[in-house]
C-alpha cells in the first residue's frame, strides 16, 4: 500500500456543519460514519494517511445551482462575500475541532515535515491547517499572526468568490480561468507576509490574473493543490498548459483533484466516471511538469468524486490504476506523498 498524503480535503467543513446540528465531531471521526468521505476508519484502510484540511467558510444561505443548457454547459452564480469577524469566528471553530482531534489522539497537526512523518509513522492523521479563501483575515494581517501561532501553514487567499484580498473563478464550463482582476493590494501584501512567515500560498480558485500575480510577487514555488489540466476538461478551476509551465519552472506541484466536474471531458457531475480520466489527468500533468511537480488533492468532503474511489477508503484504487498505467513505485511514492514532503520543506524553510 502506498501511503497517500492528500492536498485538499474538508472534512473539517463536514464535522463543523454537523456539530451545528448537534452531532459529536469526535465520535464521528474516531468511530467512523456512514456521512461524507473522511473519517480515521475509512482513512486507515485507504492508506490515507494525512493531508491539508481546510477551513472553508461557506456562504451566506444555500449555495447557488448547478443549471445546465442544453448541451450540459453552466455557469454558476458567484456567492457574495462574507463579514470578517463572522468569518474569523467560523475558522476558529474548525481549528477548535481539529484540536479536540488531537486531544483525542486522533489526528496530529503538523507544523513541520518532520511532524508530518512522524504522525504517519504512529498511524495518526497528518492534518495541515489550511484557509480556504482569507476572508477570516483581517486587511491589517495581524490576525494572520495569530492563526500561524495556532498551526496555519497553507491559505489559498481566495475561494471562488471575491474579497479583500483578490478575485476567485466563477464554476463555469466550459470556460477559461481567466475570469477577470487578480489580487489586490491587500493582496499582494499577504502574499509577501505568507513568504515570510513559510505559510504555503494555494492557488487552485484564484483567476489566472490572479496566478500570475502571485508568480510575480512571490518567491516561494507555485502550488495549486486541487486542481487539474484545463486542455483536458475546459473548467474554469483547471489549468492552462501555460500555468502548468509555470509551476514546473518554479518547482511546484499541481495536486489531481477528484471532481468529476474537473475530470469528465463533458464537465458533468456524474459519479459514474472512470478512473482512466483520473490517470489521464495524471498523464497530462506529468507529461508536461515531470513527476516532481504532480501530487494528489482529492477535494473530499467537499465534492462529486468518482464511484470507483468512493471515499477514503477506496484511496488505492487510484494507486492502483496507475501501478496498471505503467507507474512504478518510486514515481508512485512521489505522487501520493514524497512531492508534497519536497515542496512543504522548501516553503517551510527547513534544514
Amino acid at each position: 500500500m502506498q501511503l497517500i498524503f492528500d492536498g485538499h480535503n474538508d472534512v473539517l467543513l463536514r464535522l463543523w456543519e454537523h456539530a451545528k446540528l448537534g452531532a459529536d465531531p469526535v465520535a464521528e471521526f474516531v468511530d467512523g460514519t456512514n456521512e461524507g468521505h473522511i473519517d480515521a476508519p475509512r482513512a486507515k484502510k485507504g492508506g490515507l494517511a494525512g493531508g491539508f484540511c481546510a477551513m472553508f467558510i461557506p456562504p451566506n444561505g444555500d449555495y447557488p445551482a448547478r443549471e445546465l443548457d442544453a448541451n450540459g454547459h453552466y455557469n454558476i452564480p458567484m456567492v457574495g462575500p462574507l463579514e470578517q469577524p463572522a468569518a474569523l469566528n467560523t475558522a476558529l471553530e474548525m481549528a477548535a475541532i481539529a484540536f479536540r482531534l488531537e486531544r483525542a489522539d486522533a489526528l496530529a497537526i503538523c507544523r513541520s515535515t518532520a511532524d508530518i512523518r512522524a504522525a504517519m509513522d504512529k498511524g495518526r492523521f497528518a492534518a495541515v491547517l489550511h484557509i480556504e479563501g482569507c476572508e477570516p483575515i483581517a486587511g491589517d494581517l495581524a490576525t494572520l499572526e495569530t492563526l500561524y501561532a495556532a498551526g496555519l501553514r497553507s491559505l489559498g487567499p481566495v475561494w471562488s468568490r471575491h474579497n479583500r484580498f483578490g478575485h476567485g473563478v466563477p464554476f463555469a464550463f466550459p470556460s477559461s480561468p481567466d475570469t477577470g482582476p487578480g489580487l489586490t493590494a491587500a493582496g499582494v501584501a499577504l502574499v509577501k507576509e505568507c513568504d515570510r512567515l513559510g505559510i504555503m500560498i494555494d492557488l487552485a480558485h484564484i483567476t489566472e490574473q490572479g496566478f500570475w500575480d502571485v508568480a510575480r510577487e512571490s518567491t516561494q514555488p507555485l502550488v495549486a493543490t486541487h486542481s487539474n489540466a484545463h486542455a483536458l476538461t475546459p473548467i474554469s478551476r483547471n489549468l492552462t498548459d501555460r500555468q502548468l509551465d509555470a509551476i514546473r519552472e518554479r518547482k511546484g506541484i499541481a495536486g489531481l483533484n477528484y471532481a468529476t466536474t474537473m475530470l469528465r471531458a463533458d464537465g458533468l457531475e456524474n459519479t459514474d466516471t472512470p478512473l482512466s480520466d483520473m490517470v489521464r489527468h495524471i498523464d497530462h500533468m506529468v507529461e508536461r511538469m515531470g513527476i516532481d511537480c504532480v501530487a494528489l488533492g482529492s477535494d473530499f468532503d467537499g465534492a462529486t468524486i468518482p464511484a470507483a474511489v468512493g471515499d477514503a477508503a477506496g484511496s488505492q484504487a487510484l494507486v492502483e490504476a496507475l501501478r496498471a498505467a505503467g507507474y512504478g513505485e518510486d514515481d508512485l511514492a512521489k505522487l501520493c506523498r514524497e512531492n508534497w514532503l519536497r515542496l512543504l520543506k522548501t516553503v517551510w524553510r527547513e534544514a
